[in-house]
């Protein structure tokens, strides 16, 4: 990797990871708060609707975003295009959202969903307007910017949440914290952008970049619908209190899971596909994204999965103890996604969005066995089949990217199962604290110290090369900061 290319990379690192875990963090704090406020089904409710805004947000993008970050040469047409696509539908997906209101609350026995999809909706047309800001920073590697974007919207939006929340407003708190994080998230990308829109709309760039883009948005629309589609049946299936423990589960495991996944992307995606046309040093990047990644991923979730019950306690009470089971299995599922991510962003870089495209027709004709499971058996044999078919997604993603850089499967696992088993092992010492009959206020800083300590000692005797290029990576950010 060339200098400058790891010193962009360095920053893109940092400035993304600086950004998700802050406005994670910030989002997190602020859910504690909520979660002491609200009920589990005001937050179930909140979740049903979340569905749909995430599928139609997935039909304004179109696969653009990623299309435009690919392209070498981007013109001006190619922005103002893809502007006015993502606009005009937009608008148009709200109408049909409005429309469906009625039948939306009718479905799912909820009534207030009604007036909530109607409001919550105008978060699709709101961030139709951002895209293209956003895409330039990425495509520049310029993750600064953003994360000072997300740093403000995450704070005032969250200052809304709890200010509605302690007024009574119940599941309308979440609603507030949605829209008013989304208007600034855009208000703000637009001031710190150069770009401005001009009245133009070329034909030829829209049919070369939905060529490309096109495969990735029926790709991403049914990754989008699988990972919904457990809110569904359990907000149809169950009540919406036990999909508000769902849901609960789910936003700890994306502190970490959907947090280090989204660096990995929005990181790995530009930097890798700068090198597209260099065969060599493309493997040898893609092989230290994978170590790195997964060394941090594997002790991350795993360790969330040994500490869920006296974590969940502490943090939001006795009342959420019942999301303690979900999120011990979720994890399990949740440490293959940044894995799943890197595969997939290979067939990307090297334009095979064909590929990416099928390979989501087979995930997600294997899932439907799980969620059959779930609407006769009960959540948790849905979630352990999650789990199933997430290691059999991992050996259909990797074939496909081991075939376009020579990277095999067996490989990929020789490089990892070494930062699994550690972790795999230091999780389980963490684990075995909690069966001790002592407060959770100890048993918790317990499990999380001894657990440092023990990985700390291993990776320093085995001087594994991926953690000391882990090590070199965190002192040359503080460094640099």
């Amino acid at each position: 990797m060339s200098e400058s290319l790891k010193n962009k990379t360095i920053q893109g690192v940092s400035w993304s990871f600086i950004d998700n875990i802050a406005s994670s963090g910030i989002a997190f704090l602020i859910g504690l708060i909520l979660a002491r406020l609200l009920t589990p089904a005001e937050y179930g409710t909140m979740a049903i609707i979340a569905v749909f805004i995430a599928i139609s947000n997935s039909i304004i993008d179109s696969g653009f975003s990623s299309a435009l970050i690919r392209k070498i040469n981007v013109e001006r047409a190619d922005y103002n295009t893809v502007f006015y696509f993502n606009f005009v539908v937009s608008i148009i997906l709200y109408l049909l959202l409005f429309i469906s209101s009625p039948a939306i609350s009718a479905f799912f026995k909820e009534p207030i969903l009604i007036e909530v999809t109607k409001t919550i909706g105008l978060i699709l047309i709101i961030n139709a307007l951002g895209i293209i800001p956003r895409t330039i920073f990425v495509r520049n590697i310029n993750f600064k910017t953003q994360t000072k974007v997300s740093l403000i919207s995450s704070i005032s939006s969250g200052i809304v949440g709890v200010g509605m929340a302690f007024a009574g407003l119940g599941v309308w708190s979440l609603v507030g914290q949605q829209l008013s994080r989304q208007i600034l998230n855009t208000l703000f990308l637009w001031v710190y952008s150069k770009w401005r829109p001009v009245w133009e709309f070329s034909i030829n760039s829209f049919k070369e970049l939905f060529g490309f883009g096109s495969k990735l948005l029926l790709s991403g629309l049914l990754d989008t619908i699988y990972k919904n589609v457990y809110y569904i049946v359990i907000g149809r299936f169950y009540s919406a209190a036990q999909l508000g423990q769902y849901t609960r589960a789910e936003q700890f495991n994306t502190i970490f899971s959907s947090n280090l996944t989204s660096v990995v992307q929005r990181v790995s995606y530009p930097v890798l596909s700068s090198i597209q046309d260099e065969p060599e040093r493309l493997r040898e990047a893609y092989r230290k994204v994978i170590k790195i990644t997964m060394l941090v991923t594997f002790a991350c979730m795993l360790g969330l999965a040994a500490i869920s019950k006296s974590l969940i306690f502490i943090l939001i009470g006795e009342k959420w103890l019942s999301a303690v089971y979900f999120l011990q299995i979720i994890c399990f599922a949740g440490m293959l996604y940044p894995l799943h991510a890197i595969n997939l962003n290979i067939l990307q870089v090297k334009g095979r969005s064909d590929l990416f495209l099928r390979l989501e027709i087979i995930k997600k004709i294997i899932a439907i066995v799980p969620i059959t499971i779930g609407i006769f058996l009960g959540i948790e044999y849905m979630l352990w089949g999650s789990v199933f078919t997430s290691f059999i997604a991992y050996f259909l993603n990797s074939y496909y990217s081991a075939c376009l850089i020579h990277y095999s499967t067996t490989e990929q696992v020789k490089d990892i199962l070494p930062l699994f088993l550690i972790s795999f092992f230091v999780a389980a010492v963490m684990w075995s604290i909690s069966l001790l009959n002592i407060s959770v206020f100890i048993i918790l800083p317990v499990q999380v110290l001894l657990g440092l300590l023990i990985a700390f000692i291993i990776y320093e005797k085995t001087k594994l090369p991926e953690y000391l290029e882990l090590k070199q990576l965190i002192f040359s950010i503080i460094r640099r900061k």
